[in-house]
């Protein structure tokens, strides 16, 4: 099958830390290749992938700005992809990437017990290799023709949903998972989203779908970005959040050294972003004693601790899902309009620089592969699939 591999090299991993979207894509250690196909557990299936996201995280990892002590819990070199839209039996299917006891044939760990998988203790455990499907070695990603996993991961998509928002269900099961832990006793009177890529603004999407009806602001650096998140929900837009602090009538004091800080801020803030200008935004933005969730998986960054202690703030990190956080995902995708207009474009395989440079560019919130599709000049996305 033909497949987008990633090899991982400490050399090329340094070197595009230092870079940064300076390093040239073609440097990238990615190669489209035909590979076999794997030998799976058993009682795993084969999915035909329709499409699969580019993730922030997939870029961290191909720009050096992940974490390199997390690098036990997956494998490579890998296909990579984890949001994943695929066909099983005739219908469309929404592929859960994770790999947890049940499907490493183990007793399952306490987490797993409790029905979360996402915080399964055995990730780098049993017959197969660490990870899941996108950073594993022996099952592919989406980043393929095909990917492999128990029946028991693959959610049907209602008919009515176009793939464009199809695609986004494991994204969305992120965003839900967080707000539910963030916010289990009911929502705020006001919130701040810092960031408007894919998770700051199915954010947007999802707490009003919820039924949050306070004051929803977000912090968005570009118009494409700007325009979406009033589209989705947003009460107000701002190109930076002490913007948004001042309307919120928040007090702006300026340190001898080192940006403004302030107080009395929003009660909770999501950090969408992952890096350390949106992650101090965050701390600084919430009020004292508020909650920051922790969406955007941030690497290795240097941050100010000061106002975590200072504020008292209550941290809420947020990683995955568990089985039932997935399928309400999908099972929400017919309410969600809109959510397509997120995706700008679904590439081929073998335009994957191409697609590479429209994600770090920003020319789309979300850039996905279509790995089926062979006839699109390199370059031009495919059309997107109503």
């Amino acid at each position: 099958m033909r497949a987008l591999v990633y090899f991982p090299s400490i050399p090329r991993y340094l070197l595009a830390r230092a870079l940064g979207k300076r390093y040239p894509v073609g440097a990238l250690p990615l190669r489209l290749a035909e590979l076999p196909e794997p030998d799976p557990p058993p009682g795993f299936v084969r999915a035909r992938v329709r499409m699969a996201g580019i993730c922030g995280s997939d870029l961290a990892l191909l720009y050096g700005k992940n974490s390199p002590r997390l690098s036990p819990f997956f494998s490579f070199p890998a296909v990579l992809g984890h949001e994943i839209l695929a066909e099983y039996g005739g219908v469309r299917v929404a592929v859960n990437p994770l790999l947890a006891c049940a499907d490493r044939g183990l007793e399952p760990c306490p987490a797993c017990r409790r029905g979360e998988e996402g915080l399964c203790q055995n990730v780098a455990e049993g017959a197969l290799a660490p990870g899941m499907l996108g950073y594993h070695k022996e099952l592919p990603g989406g980043w393929g023709e095909y990917v492999w996993a128990r029946p028991e991961r693959l959610v049907e998509v209602p008919s009515a949903v176009p793939d464009a928002r199809a695609v986004l269900a494991e994204p969305l099961a992120v965003v839900l998972r967080g707000i539910r832990r963030a916010f289990p006793r009911g929502f705020p009177e006001a919130v701040l989203v810092v960031g408007a890529g894919t998770i700051g603004l199915l954010a947007v999407r999802l707490l009003r779908e919820l039924g949050f009806s306070g004051r929803l602001d977000v912090v968005a650096r570009r118009p494409i970005q700007a325009e979406l998140a009033r589209a989705l929900g947003a009460s107000g837009v701002y190109r930076r959040a002490a913007e948004a602090l001042a309307d919120v009538g928040a007090r702006r004091y300026r340190p001898l050294l080192g940006a403004p800080v302030f107080r009395g801020g929003y009660p909770a803030v999501i950090e969408a972003a992952g890096t350390a200008r949106s992650l101090d935004e965050a701390a600084w933005g919430a009020a004292e004693g508020g909650t920051v969730l922790l969406l955007g998986a941030a690497g290795e960054v240097r941050h100010d601790f000061s106002p975590h202690w200072f504020s008292e703030l209550t941290w809420v990190g947020s990683y995955t899902y568990s089985p039932k956080d997935f399928a309400d995902a999908v099972a929400m995708l017919p309410a969600l309009s809109g959510l397509e207009r997120l995706v700008g474009g679904a590439y081929p395989l073998f335009a994957w620089p191409d697609a590479i440079r429209a994600a770090v560019s920003r020319r789309a919130v979300k850039v996905v592969f279509a790995p089926a599709e062979e006839a699109v000049p390199v370059g031009r996305p495919a059309p997107v699939p109503a």
